[in-house]
């Protein structure tokens, strides 16, 4: 990860400046026990599975992660030069722990893996993605999944 302290001067004033949204506080509600809960994951790190269009600068839409996906079917798009990649590179669980999720079904962790997965390009205004995700909670309400995993890249 990059530190703002090892930016150039400019790109620190950029970083400095930029709006925050502000969001509302959720109450907490209790739901069923994790062991009963069918998880899906949402990463920011600009995923798709080979063959799809990368995404582009300031991307609002999102891609369909198959929940079988292996690593070789994914590749990573994300456009940030402060992006390091050597994470992803070594393993790709580090921005969509689908190893680790699969795993913790097995295990009775948690109840089942999501039939699809979900991945946005990081570094876009969260409003101008508000739309894509609404379309994405409603694929995942049909789904069946009643938790998610937010992966910030």
């Amino acid at each position: 990860m990059a530190r703002l302290s090892d930016m150039p001067e400019t790109l620190q004033k950029h970083m400095r400046a930029l709006p925050l949204p502000a969001y509302d506080a959720t109450p907490f509600v209790q739901g069923r026990p994790l062991a009963e809960r069918r998880v899906a994951l949402v990463s920011t790190a600009g995923l798709a599975m080979r063959g799809e269009a990368p995404f582009g600068m300031g991307a609002a839409d999102y891609r369909v992660i198959p929940g079988d996906a292996g690593p070789g079917d994914i590749v990573m798009s994300h456009i940030s030069v402060n992006y390091d990649r050597t994470g992803y590179q070594r393993d790709w669980n580090v921005v969509l722990p689908l190893d680790r999720l699969r795993e913790m079904a097995r295990d009775g962790a948690i109840g089942s893996v999501a039939a699809h997965h979900y991945s946005f390009m990081g570094a876009t205004d969260p409003a101008a993605m508000a739309p894509a995700a609404a379309e994405i909670a409603r694929h995942m309400m049909a789904d069946g999944v009643d938790a998610v995993l937010l992966l910030p890249v």
